[in-house]
């Protein structure tokens, strides 16, 4: 199989991984965040605006469809879904790593189709940072131009590259890609983790980078330690059998989403927060700690998987959620929920009020 090929056929195995086998692992730390009770809200739920701007567009509401997929012919039809639900309820989209189309142009479809099915939304491309390193900004301008992207989103995945059989293990130079594509590009560059969280040291080299916005990416939701764990299990190959003990013991790794976010916020960007966001509560309880949007991925795949009424369902389910949290801390709009007196506790009590 070329390098091409594996690409391609490693975005099918994560799709197929994801929606069958249990992936989850860690806690974000969203239950030991309690939002203040208001027992005299004085707003009426039916009136309670979820609207937010986010690098200068205006969302519908905080919830973010975190990428996922593409770069196979059968993640089309999940793209499609999640495009359409993006147009209909004003959602920002992230679309997953666009590697395997910049290496073959005939998967390009895949990720095209998101503009086809939403012509309106914000939508955000997707390169990792080492193919950012070893291709330049020519890869990201195609990236972004391939979905006709309002933004481009640098993952950062470095757990995942250690336990990967295929994974790169170079990290050097980095840093330096991406201050360069800052400085260079046209569209505002997102960099965002994928499931180890962001340390409060980091988020201030990224914004000393130039870049717009950063994604959290915690730990507490999908563990691609634990993917790749179940990937190496099945494989052929007897030198990747190491890599399943490897994955195991890393499923533990990372920073927690809420520890993440409030590392991340003091450094001035606009935030996203993902890893482990299940509910419209914890959505609210992430704008009330600083973020601007709480992006989900797992959640929506297996009701994209199911079809339009089933994804539809599943976000009118989370948004009422947030309405409802909203409504009971005496929160008409966005602007109130950020103000929201929030309580971080651990095991032993409160530890601290924000």
């Amino acid at each position: 199989m070329t390098i091409i090929h594996q690409t391609s056929s490693r975005k099918l195995d994560h799709i197929r991984i994801c929606s069958q086998d249990e992936v989850e692992q860690g806690d974000p730390g969203f239950q030991g965040v309690s939002l203040i009770h208001n027992a005299l809200p004085e707003c009426d739920m039916g009136k309670i605006d979820t609207g937010v701007r986010f690098l200068g567009h205006l969302f519908g509401s905080p919830l973010f469809i975190a990428a996922m997929t593409g770069g196979h012919p059968e993640t089309t039809v999940i793209n499609e879904q999640l495009a359409r639900a993006a147009e209909r309820f004003n959602l920002g989209m992230g679309v997953g790593s666009q590697r395997a189309a910049l290496e073959n142009p005939d998967l390009e479809g895949t990720f095209g189709v998101v503009r086809e099915m939403a012509p309106s939304a914000f939508l955000c491309a997707n390169i990792g940072v080492v193919q950012l390193r070893d291709h330049g900004i020519e890869w990201a301008d195609r990236a972004v131009e391939m979905i006709r992207g309002d933004a481009l989103a640098v993952h950062l995945n470095f757990l995942q590259e250690a336990i990967q059989p295929e994974g790169d293990h170079d990290a050097r130079g980095c840093m330096a890609a991406l201050a360069s594509l800052c400085e260079e590009a046209s569209y505002p560059v997102i960099v965002k983790e994928t499931g180890s969280g962001i340390a409060g040291e980091t988020a201030r080299r990224i914004a000393g980078a130039g870049a717009a916005a950063i994604d959290t990416g915690g730990r507490g939701g999908t563990s691609w330690a634990a993917i790749e764990a179940i990937r190496a299990d099945e494989s052929s190959r007897d030198q990747d059998r190491h890599l399943v003990s490897l994955g195991e013991e890393f499923l533990s790794w990372g920073i927690p989403t809420v520890t993440s976010l409030c590392e991340v916020v003091p450094a001035g960007l606009p935030v996203i927060a993902t890893g482990g966001v299940r509910t419209g509560i914890d959505m609210a309880k992430a704008v009330a700690l600083g973020a601007d949007l709480a992006g989900m991925a797992l959640p929506l795949l297996n009701p994209a998987l199911k079809g339009e009424e089933s994804l539809s369902n599943t976000i009118e389910r989370l948004l009422h959620q947030l309405k409802v949290t909203m409504f009971l801390t005496g929160s008409p709009d966005i602007a109130a929920l950020k103000r929201t007196r929030v309580i971080i506790s651990g095991t032993n009590g409160a530890l601290g009020v924000h």
